[in-house]
């Protein structure tokens, strides 16, 4: 397990991406979270498509909001890698507002690898798993 941020991803929180309220939409935090998720994997050097991909499945997704995200904030997405078991990952995302410091919202993220022909867990592979914990 490991506990400080390994990655980071700033995006800007565009017009459509904002509700009747001028904030984020709550789902939408789900989508930036898969998005920091995708370019940890590619840091990573883990495939998220084609035929060496490595394939997981959600089984839970828990968003805590803390402060409104608003149309145009710079925003900053760290990950960390809070668990890693057998067949399950589990990454916590934080969202901080650019030069703010304090988390706006944080979502963890449980994962199962998957054999996609049999639709069962399957052991995470040591390879992956070292580079999901950062080891050489």
């Amino acid at each position: 397990m490991t506990t400080e941020f390994r990655h980071y991803t700033s995006f800007r929180v565009r017009f459509a991406e904002i509700d009747g309220q001028m904030v984020v939409f709550n789902s939408r935090y789900l989508e930036y979270a898969d998005n920091v998720l995708t370019e940890f994997m590619r840091a990573v050097d883990v495939p998220v498509s084609g035929p060496q991909s490595f394939e997981m499945q959600v089984v839970e997704a828990t968003v805590k909001y803390k402060r409104a995200l608003r149309f145009d904030d710079e925003v900053e997405g760290w990950l960390r890698v809070e668990r890693v078991g057998r067949s399950s990952v589990i990454f916590e995302i934080e969202f901080r507002i650019k030069r703010a410091g304090e988390a706006s919202a944080s979502v963890t993220l449980a994962y199962v690898h998957v054999d996609l022909a049999t639709e069962k867990s399957q052991e995470i592979p040591a390879a992956v798993r070292a580079k999901f914990l950062g080891e050489p």
